[in-house]
């Protein structure tokens, strides 16, 4: 279903979107006119012939997905969805780029309808598109019948030079190409402009080789996007040759045009130049409204269609369709506490190989649970026992293979995510976070409910060495806003954390998991491990009194903590506190973190195996850190252990000394 339009209509419609972008970014005096000027003609051939949504609905389950990676054009996105008739009223392009307005300076997810995914950093919206059309074949192997085709959408893609440079494309790029993402259409906005001037200073990539290197199809905006949807076992890549700034008479084609307004005087020589009002802003067309309502009423009536579809697929097959309200909605067993794994108290296991039990038994609980590992499966056991691969033409399954693919595995669940219709967790090394930083930070951003499994936590790595043992990291997660982290003690406290973060639906969750083994706490005798969702709890202590000294750990040092508690019982009162998260801590009611951690405690010492960074927000700045405040070394993880500090031993004798 299209509207059928005439060249000199069509031609409207494109000059009416440069025109809204030029008054966006110059009412601003900020911004990017010169992607949306380029690329206004293929995006109106895009959002009125192929497009399937529904302004009025926007989270219509099978709509297509459009991505606008190169967020920096977002003038062009926010014009489609006025014009298109989405709750984005005109007054919203004038507050481009201001305080709390409709329209930031890149799209951001949840404050503008329309809006798929938050883009900015280059790269990251190709990495969210193949995330999207990987969860739509994904559903259609699993809820498309014979008769019915309940899934049945397209992902689209606007991309860049600059998102070509950046080594995430390759990524993920390479991933669509591997498994066969035909429903995923790339439009790659060759304009060969950077914001230090032409592209070929520093890029002359043979882009269609490469692509079809990645086995890909590859046509370019000659043919027509029919061409692409037809395609049946390729993703396709349709070349764009444009002109960045096209109507502008002294800027089109130029850096100038790239990321800076145009200029009160060249807007308006523009305008004289598209045929648009010089003294109009956001001037747009009777015809142009006309055009893009008609498109409209199509529209409703094509999701008119697919309800009737959904209703009659429900009464042929309920349980499907019980299945899919409860992908969509992300509903939990209400019982899934009582599911998880109970661990032996006699048999040491490390939290990693505790996790992979915790993620079998999750499985069996929560159908739309998938996810995988960058090469590392084996190693991070996040492995779904009894479940097959996503392969090339194989979607029903729930475990990728992201190959060495860290950012890109990060992008894609983000786009997973976003699509909705499952939980998505990715697993790699704690150190190989770094790879992954981008992708997690707009997953904080966008408050996606990714769950992220590190294992190989701390300079226990051993062998190794420092390049794989994470020191820093774990500081550098707590910084980040939005972001939970959870560093359980034992195995217990491992199925807790992913009963909370499972339980999270507002942001995402990181746990850190350890390669060495770790005693099974007994908790028939200390408190329950559901305190975890309080973020830190009093595990043990010498006496019922005030106590004298307090040592808070994580993750593998609470162990350490406790072993040295003890010995010090005898000559002090003791207090245990395991905290393995300070943002569920932070969260929890100031009686309760003061209880906890009591500030007139004369002796509070932190011992955590990384960076000491933060500590002092809660031992106070008189406090003292058993830290790594260097990077780590090659060697038996028992003789770092030694060397480092991390010792029974060593805490006694520290505690003593301050007691002293």
């Amino acid at each position: 279903m299209a509207v059928k339009v005439n060249p000199e209509e069509l031609q409207l419609i494109s000059n009416t979107i440069r025109g809204l972008a030029m008054d966006g970014v110059q009412s601003a005096n900020s911004g990017h006119p010169g992607m949306p000027m380029g690329m206004a003609d293929v995006a109106a051939v895009l959002w009125l012939n192929h497009l399937k949504h529904n302004p009025t609905d926007p989270s219509w389950a099978d709509r297509d997905r459009f991505v606008l990676s190169g967020g920096h054009g977002s003038m062009l996105l926010y014009s489609l969805l006025h014009l298109s008739g989405y709750a984005l009223p005109k007054e919203e392009l004038g507050r481009f780029r201001q305080w709390e307005s409709m329209t930031p300076g890149h799209p951001e997810v949840g404050d503008t309808p329309g809006v798929e995914t938050t883009t900015g950093p280059l790269g990251q919206g190709c990495g969210n598109g193949v995330g999207m059309a990987i969860a739509e074949r994904m559903l259609a192997a699993r809820f498309n019948t014979a008769e019915t085709a309940l899934v049945d959408h397209h992902t689209y893609v606007f991309c860049g030079d600059g998102d070509m440079m950046e080594g995430i494309s390759h990524e993920v790029f390479a991933t669509a190409g591997h498994l066969g993402l035909n429903r995923l259409i790339v439009f790659y906005d060759d304009n060969q402009i950077t914001i230090e001037g032409r592209t070929s200073l520093a890029y002359s990539d043979d882009v269609p080789s490469r692509f079809k290197g990645y086995h890909w199809n590859v046509i370019t905006i000659d043919a027509h996007v029919r061409k692409a949807k037809r395609e049946q076992k390729r993703p396709t890549l349709i070349i764009c040759k444009t002109t960045i700034g096209k109507g502008s008479p002294n800027k089109a084609d130029t850096a100038a045009a790239h990321g800076e307004p145009l200029g009160e005087a060249e807007v308006l020589l523009s305008k004289r130049n598209l045929g648009l009002p010089e003294n109009e802003k956001f001037f747009v067309p009777d015809q142009v409204s006309a055009i893009f309502a008609k498109r409209l009423s199509q529209l409703k009536r094509e999701q008119s269609a697919w309800k009737r579809l959904h209703k009659a697929y429900a009464a042929a097959h309920p349980e499907k369709a019980a299945a899919w309200d409860d992908a969509l909605a992300g509903r939990l067993p209400a019982d899934l506490e009582s599911m998880l794994p109970v661990f032996d108290i006699t048999k040491p296991v490390a939290t990693r190989v505790a996790g992979g039990t915790v993620i079998q038994s999750m499985a069996k609980a929560i159908p739309q649970l998938v996810g995988g590992s960058a090469d590392l499966a084996p190693s991070t056991k996040t492995w779904i026992n009894d479940a097959a691969a996503i392969m090339p033409g194989q979607f029903g399954g729930r475990n990728f293979h992201f190959g060495v693919r860290e950012m890109g595995m990060g992008a894609i669940l983000n786009g997973l995510a976003l699509h909705g219709g499952f939980r998505v967790f990715g697993a790699t090394f704690f150190v190989f976070v770094d790879y992954m930083r981008p992708a997690v930070r707009l997953a904080s951003i966008m408050k996606l409910p990714v769950i992220y499994v590190f294992t190989h936590d701390s300079f226990y790595v051993g062998e190794d060495g420092p390049t794989h043992e994470p020191i820093e990291q774990l500081a550098s997660l707590r910084c980040m806003p939005g972001m939970t982290v959870i560093r359980p003690a034992d195995p217990t406290e491992t199925a807790a954390a992913w009963l909370t973060a499972l339980e999270k639906k507002d942001g995402p969750t990181a746990i850190l998991l350890t390669r060495q083994n770790l005693k099974v706490i007994d908790r028939s005798v200390y408190p329950s491990a559901m305190n975890v969702k309080r973020g830190g709890y009093t595990l043990w202590q010498s006496e019922a009194v005030a106590p004298d000294v307090l040592l808070v750990a994580s993750g593998s040092e609470v162990e350490l903590a406790l072993d040295a508690a003890k010995q010090l019982a005898a000559e002090c009162c003791v207090r245990v506190v395991s905290m393995p998260s300070w943002e569920l801590f932070d969260a929890q009611p100031a009686d309760y973190r003061r209880q906890t951690i009591p500030q007139d405690c004369k002796i509070k010492v932190s011992v955590e195996a990384a960076a000491s960074m933060g500590w002092e927000r809660y031992i106070g700045a008189d406090g003292h850190s058993i830290a790594m405040n260097r990077f780590g070394a090659s060697g038996p993880y028992k003789v770092l252990a030694e060397k480092f500090g991390f010792t029974t031993e060593h805490v006694v004798e520290t505690v003593r000394k301050l007691l002293a």
